[in-house]
Formats: structure tokens, sequence, C-alpha cells
């Protein structure tokens, strides 16, 4: 009896050794083919603009990067494709504090643990903006002209109940007044409309609107943090202009990379290589903070943690922005 069971045991044990040797053979040649990168915004916002560089700086080390744009419910749509994915590395998306917010709240089926965060890409401060013919030309005009017209005054955001949409309906609180969420598809349309004076005032990331600024079609009123923006020295932040946008803990707008949760650690592992030397080239650091963005080497386990910390914050500030009446 324990020969036999001897037998089988050593058998497993083989078929064991083979299944990693032969994970550890595809891991070491991955990848063979194109990845799929799944951006869930239209393209021309900042995230696209994020996974077309790092796309292109990969093209030179002869990886085929694919951007495939899936928009929609606040890019829950595009990242669950993500999470039903086959596991084999070959597609990854662009997780951010939108869908952290939407899984925060409930509003999604999806959950963190569908996914195996990859890399940091970008970590953003948020700008208030409005239209360069606008009423107002300040901070402080336009809360008093939000102050003076409740519930009248509208704020375009890329989606909906997410950290753009959180500082919108933040900008009407900090003067005890409401105003009119907008919700986009992507910031690329936001500030399309806003220029064109559709819409009131806009919070987009200083990517999305930079190209506009600097055509003198939009003009940045305040920055929803505690520092100014280095490439934006003149922009004042809401706190140094005595609005408390953070009434309930400080607020982190990022995107990362993710891959559908069951890859492979090996896999997992070879995709924090490839993307994060990408992330960390000097060209994408280089846009990337003269769009006002930061970079820094987050990656695996410890940016899983990260999510898990952000998502919860999102869970009380979510509930007390828009559950809560203002006082």
């Amino acid at each position: 009896m324990n020969t036999c069971k001897n037998a089988v045991l050593a058998k497993l044990a083989f078929t064991f050794g083979i299944i990693l040797a032969l994970g550890s053979a595809v891991a070491a040649d991955f990848p063979t083919r194109e990845i799929k990168l799944i951006v869930p915004w239209n393209v021309g916002g900042s995230n696209d603009i994020s996974a077309r560089l790092i796309s292109k700086i990969l093209a030179d080390e002869g990886i085929t990067v694919v951007v495939d744009n899936v928009a929609g419910a606040t890019g829950t749509i595009g990242m669950t494709k993500v999470a039903n994915a086959e596991p084999d590395g070959y597609t990854i998306g662009m997780g951010t504090s939108s869908t952290m917010a939407m899984i925060a709240q409930g509003l999604t089926p999806l959950k963190n643990e569908q996914f195996a965060p990859i890399a940091r890409v970008t970590t953003d401060q948020l700008l208030l903006l409005v239209p360069k013919d606008g009423p107002t030309k300040d901070l402080d005009g336009f809360e008093a002209m939000v102050k003076k017209s409740p519930g009248k005054i509208s704020i375009g955001t890329p989606g909906s109940n997410n950290l753009n949409h959180i500082f919108a309906v933040m900008t009407g609180n900090v003067v005890n007044s409401s105003i009119i969420t907008v919700p986009y598809t992507g910031g690329s349309k936001v500030i399309v409309d806003l220029a064109g004076k559709q819409i009131d005032a806009a919070v987009l990331k200083p990517s999305e609107s930079k190209a506009q600024i600097d055509s003198n079609l939009v003009i940045p009123l305040g920055v929803f943090a505690n520092e100014r923006i280095k490439t934006m020295p003149t922009v004042p932040t809401f706190k140094e202009k005595g609005y408390n946008v953070f009434p309930y803990g400080p607020l982190v707008q990022m995107a990362y990379l993710a891959a559908p949760a069951k890859t492979p650690p090996e896999i997992q592992e070879k995709l924090i290589a490839i993307f994060n030397k990408a992330i960390q080239d000097p060209r994408f650091r280089a846009a990337s903070e003269e769009g006002g963005s930061r970079v820094d080497s987050l990656t695996g386990k410890a940016l899983a943690a990260e999510v898990v910390a952000v998502t919860n914050t999102l869970a009380v500030v979510g509930k007390k922005v828009f559950t809560e009446p203002k006082k």
C-alpha cells in the first residue's frame, strides 16, 4: 500500500514539476505576440495619451502594444473586459481612481480582487477650468457665482461618482451651495465642450487641458490639492484661497496598469519589468511631468496595497459627498 502511495505522490510531483518548468519557459519567452492594452476612456484623454506613449516606447524595444479604447460607465466597461480576459498576460488594462470609486460605492459588480496590479502610470492633481471669455476670471469670482446661483452652474467631468465628480460637488459645498454635474465618457469630450462654452466649468487633469490652456481657450482657476502644480505656478490651490475640498481626508487621482487576477506570477513579473521600464523612461517621465502628472515606481504587491487604500478612502468620501446633506 505504501509503495503504491509513494508511486502516486512521485508521479504527482513529477507532473507538477513539468507544469512549473513549462510555466517558467513560457514566462522566459514572454511576450511572443502583441499585448492588448485596454484604455477604458475615449481617444485623446490623458490615459489614452499615456498608453500610446508607453506603446511607442515599447515598440523601440521590439514589443508591440496595441491600445484599445473601450469607453463607458466611468471606466467599468473596459475594465470588465480586462477582468474577463484570458489570464495569459496578453490583455491588460488601465485602471484609474474613477473605476476604484465605482467599486468603492458598489456601483459596479467589479472588485479589486479581479485584477493583478502591474505598475502605476501617473498620479495627477486636478484643475477647475472655465472658458476664456466666461463671466469669471479667478477662483473667488467663480465661487461667488456658484453661491449666488445654486443649482445653475454646470461643471463637466469625465465619468461620474469619481474623483472629478467629488471635486465638482465640493466646489459647491465649500460655499454651501450646489452645482450641476455633467458627466462625459472622457476628458477629451469635456474640454471640447468647455472651450465651446457648452458648460460653465470642468474638473480635469492638467494633461487633458494643457493644449487648450496654452491656446488661450480655457483658463485654470484653481488646483484641487495642497500644493501648486510645478508647470502651472500661477494657478492657486483651493486651500490657499481658504476652500477646504478635502474635509474627509486626502484623495489621490491615479492611473495604473492591471492584468486579470489569475495571470501566473511569472508573467506578472515579466509585465512589471516591461511596463515599469517604459514608465521610467526619460521620454515618458518628461512628457508626463510637462503635463502636470507625477511618475513614481510603484509596482506589484505595493501597488495592490495602494489600490485597496485609495478604494477604502473613496468609499468613505463618496458616501459623505453624494449621500449626506450639506451642512
